[in-house]
């Protein structure tokens, strides 16, 4: 049996969403950074390059980390058809990092797999009903701050000066991640973010 290659999924909205703790979970699983593919859009639309992408490279041989599951879709029917896509079509492993039930590496007798489809559709229903609330909520409340004068938005981070350069010996292995971050006075998952929007914009 060949080795089985890690990935990680993250997506992050515009409102509402912390991109710096799904990196740091992946860091956390020891995905390598080239392996986690960001969308930074609402998850209003599945229309996500980066994960089409990711998909492509799905196969018996490999595990897909998720941070939670509503990565995967943005109501109950299209977490189900994605779940079953890429664990039965594509036969890839699944593993949810903040619901250790949903492994697909683990309990693949007939239990297993009835106790993690039930547990599935649950946690799927409840991500949708989540994001409803979510969203009624964040428009509340963005409203009441606009109201109030509130601008929206943090400045954004410049790539530093040296980051062609010191990217390219984090890529060739020369520099690990941390001495690359500290290279270009970044923190680690800015670094991470750096490196992703610069490898997108070269695909």
């Amino acid at each position: 049996m060949k080795q089985q290659i890690y990935y990680g999924y993250c997506r992050v909205s515009s409102i509402g969403q912390n991109e710096d703790r799904q990196l740091i979970a992946m860091e956390e699983k020891k995905i390598p950074a080239e392996n986690i593919y960001v969308d930074r859009q609402s998850g209003k639309d599945f229309n996500r390059p980066q994960y089409k992408r990711l998909v492509r490279k799905l196969n018996q041989n490999t595990v897909l980390y998720i941070s939670s599951i509503d990565r995967l879709g943005r109501n109950y029917k299209e977490i189900q058809e994605q779940w079953h896509y890429i664990s039965k079509v594509k036969k890839s492993d699944i593993v949810v990092i903040d619901m250790p039930l949903l492994d697909t590496r683990r309990g693949k007798d007939l239990m297993g797999t009835f106790l993690s489809d039930i547990v599935l559709q649950v946690l799927s229903f409840v991500a949708e009903n989540e994001r409803h609330n979510i969203k009624q909520r964040q428009a509340e409340g963005i409203a009441a701050a606009k109201a109030r004068g509130v601008k929206f938005g943090r400045p954004k981070i410049p790539i530093p000066e040296n980051f062609n350069d010191v990217y390219e010996r984090w890529k060739n292995k020369e520099i690990n991640a941390e001495k690359a971050a500290g290279l270009c006075g970044l923190t680690r998952s800015t670094f991470y973010n750096k490196a992703m929007e610069f490898e997108s914009r070269r695909f």
